[in-house]
């Protein structure tokens, strides 16, 4: 999961929270890990977490959730600060590409303590797999959800997260768009010791098609060109919206990025709302409510006998 640095920026950028390697060493394609590197660039697991909570209370749900589903969770890396969160929480990570979740357990998972590893269970399985318990809170983030390209495939895949998610549960999505979100361009941002590259390789507009590639460049002259590559459908909020509700939601609402008034950029914090701006490049979180099924009430009272007169 993550969150951006800007919604004024043309493509979906997010900020990390994790120390940075230290600038005295100098890092190049041969001796860089193309998995830290994305952690280090795009995701923020303690952002994350504090949003899942926020949008929980938002929403006016009691307490605060402790169950967690990860869809297309990769290394689970989320997962992981889900269960060293509080103690009671659990989490379930779901992906289907092995090598990832390999590197996930040899870097993330081998870290936790017996108790934590004891609440955390990944299965590399597809979403659509039914049989898992069902939780409070379920996350599809970093677009993942985007490869779902036909209306039909997207609306099966939120039938079956309706069906994994707990009545009285919610079911958090984000999602990018923005005027240059339908461009093909490449955008940097320089971070500690290397280049993240946001390449915008293709966008079809008959299709809402794209091709997108994440690269690493580095110091020394170096690349990973094309260590991520995406072939994604680019849905609009509103198809996201109705496609929801069609799945058994009872409320979705589309969380915002406020804007910080001295640099004219996202501030970071995200709330509901029914109107957005048209920037060029924007990140918004969704927030799909499943009501609590309220059991119909039986009739206990005992009947009235019929009086029967003789003739």
């Amino acid at each position: 999961m993550a969150r951006s640095t800007s919604t004024r920026v043309s493509t979906p950028k997010k900020k990390s929270t994790r120390k940075p390697a230290s600038k005295r060493t100098l890092r190049s394609a041969s001796t860089s890990d193309h998995h830290e590197l994305y952690e280090l660039s795009v995701q923020c697991t303690d952002a994350e977490c504090d949003f899942i909570e926020r949008a929980w209370k938002q929403t006016r749900r009691p307490g605060l959730p402790s169950s967690l589903r990860e869809d297309f969770c990769g290394t689970a890396i989320a997962s992981c600060a889900w269960v060293r969160r509080r103690k009671g929480n659990t989490a379930i990570g779901v992906d289907l590409d092995p090598k990832v979740l390999k590197w996930g357990d040899q870097r993330h998972w081998s870290t936790l303590n017996v108790s934590e590893r004891a609440r955390l269970s990944v299965h590399c399985a597809d979403v659509m797999t039914p049989g898992q318990p069902q939780v409070e809170v379920l996350v599809a983030m970093n677009f993942s959800y985007f490869l779902f390209k036909q209306r039909a495939q997207l609306l099966a895949y939120f039938k079956r997260a309706f069906a994994n998610v707990k009545d009285g549960g919610l079911f958090l999505l984000d999602a990018y768009g923005g005027s240059a979100s339908h461009s093909e361009q490449e955008e940097e941002r320089h971070l500690d010791g290397f280049t993240y590259v946001w390449d915008q390789y293709h966008y079809n507009p008959v299709t809402s098609d794209v091709v997108n590639y994440i690269h690493f460049r580095f110091p020394d002259g170096t690349e990973l060109k094309r260590a991520f590559a995406y072939h994604w459908r680019l849905w609009s909020l509103a198809e996201i919206q109705e496609l929801l509700q069609e799945a058994g939601f009872d409320k979705v609402s589309v969380w915002w990025e406020g804007t910080d008034k001295k640099t004219t950029s996202g501030n970071g914090v995200f709330r509901p709302t029914t109107r957005g701006e048209a920037c060029e490049g924007w990140i918004a979180y969704l927030v799909a409510e499943k009501s609590v099924v309220r059991a119909k009430k039986v009739n206990r009272s005992t009947p009235k006998k019929t009086r029967i007169l003789a003739s």
